[in-house]
Order: structure tokens, then C-alpha cells, then sequence
């Protein structure tokens, strides 16, 4: 007899964008949503999505830039056949498709822009192959980063949502020129638990460190800025910078 596998139906964008996605193992929330809100697209971009998973950051792109084309490579077959199953389900399989694949052994085409929530938790390993695989980077981090950045256009942007305990060496695995980092704070006064990178290809601007986002008030509710992101009413901007620096701090 075949495992039954259980999934749930999960809302993201004040209820837009509906994903289904196995109640067990890996399961994306708000690092997704975040990611997807800081990818600064336009209509008629070509988009990359590695490790793309039940899809995500993807549908929640391709539902806030209408007129763009995303595709997802995620190495887990059915996880991408399930994305798929979204892509239909949100009517976007027109210009949003999943295929499976090797994130880091891709085909060899340049998009606009690439973006990744990539494996980059240490320690033990999950008895759960499929949350293993999504969170376990066995040291290879620096691997999907340069594999993101590779398949970048000139002047286009990689974007990846990391562990904040990770950017000294995801830093030392890009290039600091056109890099920049908005962290993402539990609550004020809290230390950062994640970080968005992004690298604008070809750019000769230094690094730099950018005004962060609070995601929790001291009762628990999302901050008025989150809360607007999580609902798809506004994006992540990467206009105004705190501090810059040649090096990582």
C-alpha cells in the first residue's frame, strides 16, 4: 500500500493566492511571503524561483506583478507536479510554471531576476526527508547563492531570505559591490532571525545595510509594516540605506 500523504490549503495575500502543501514535512509561511514581496519586478520580467517547493513565493510574485513570468525548479518531483496543481488552481499556470530539477545543475538561460529561500539551517538533520532537504544545507550554501547569481542578468537582482547567524558567510561567497541586506527584526529590540540579501549584478554600489522590518508588536500581532506585506498591499523597498560598508559587519 502507498503512504497517504495529508495536505492543507493555506491562504497567503489577505486570502489571493491559495496553496496546498503536505501538512508534514516543510512548509512555507512567512519567509516565503517575504521573499516574494522584496523581488522589485515589473511587468514583462522573466523570473527564477530555485528550490520553489509547493510554490509559494512564486504564486505570491506572479499575484503581485500580474504581468510578469515566473518559473520554479524544485528537486522534489512531486512537491513540483503540486506546485503545478497551484499554478491551475490560482489560474496562473499561463505564466507560472514549476519543473523538476537540480536548483544548482540548472539550464543554462539568464533571467531578470532569481530568488531563493535556500537550505541553510546546521545542526541535526530532520528525521523528515523532505523538511531535511528544504532546511539542511550540508555546507552548500554558498553553492545556491552563486548558483542563483549565476543565472542573473546583468543589472538584473538574486534575492535570498537567510538565517541573520548565516550573512557573514553567504557575504563571502558573493560579491559585496551591488549587494544589500534588509534584516527582519522578531520585535523591537529583538536580535534579527533573518536576513533578505540582494545583489544587483554588474552593480558597482557599495554594501550596504538598509532600514529593517519589525514583524511582531510586543502582544504578538504583526507591526502595521508586516501586516501590509503579508497581505500583498505593499512591497519591500530597497531605496533608503543606514549604514554602508565594504565588508560584512
Amino acid at each position: 500500500m502507498g503512504v497517504t500523504i495529508a495536505y492543507s490549503e493555506d491562504r497567503f495575500l489577505g486570502g489571493r493566492v491559495i496553496v496546498r502543501q503536505p501538512v508534514r514535512g516543510f512548509r512555507a509561511g512567512l519567509d516565503a511571503v517575504m521573499l516574494a514581496a522584496a523581488i522589485e519586478a515589473k511587468e514583462g520580467d522573466e523570473i527564477l524561483e530555485l528550490g520553489s517547493g509547493a510554490g509559494t513565493a512564486s504564486l505570491c510574485l506572479a499575484a503581485r506583478i500580474p504581468g510578469c513570468a515566473v518559473t520554479g525548479i524544485e528537486i522534489d518531483s512531486a512537491l513540483a507536479a503540486l506546485a503545478s496543481e497551484n499554478a491551475a488552481a490560482n489560474r496562473m499556470q499561463n505564466r507560472v510554471r514549476f519543473v523538476a530539477g537540480d536548483a544548482l545543475d540548472q539550464p543554462k538561460r539568464d533571467f531578470d531576476h532569481v530568488m531563493c529561500n535556500p537550505p541553510f539551517h546546521e545542526g541535526e538533520r530532520s528525521p523528515d526527508e523532505g523538511r531535511a532537504r528544504a532546511l539542511a544545507d550540508e555546507g552548500r550554501l554558498a553553492d545556491w547563492l552563486r548558483a542563483g547569481l549565476k543565472r542573473t542578468k546583468s543589472d538584473g537582482s538574486f534575492t535570498a531570505i537567510l538565517s541573520a547567524g548565516r550573512l557573514g558567510e553567504a557575504l563571502n561567497a558573493v560579491p559585496h559591490r551591488g549587494a544589500s541586506v534588509i534584516p527582519l527584526w522578531p520585535k523591537a529590540g529583538a536580535e534579527a532571525k533573518r536576513v533578505i540579501l540582494r545583489i544587483r549584478k554588474g552593480s558597482r554600489a557599495r554594501l550596504s545595510f538598509l532600514h529593517g522590518i519589525v514583524l511582531h508588536e510586543k502582544d504578538g500581532r504583526y507591526t502595521q509594516e508586516a501586516d501590509a506585506i503579508l497581505r500583498g498591499l505593499r512591497s519591500i523597498g530597497w531605496q533608503s540605506t543606514s549604514t554602508t560598508s565594504e565588508t560584512p559587519a
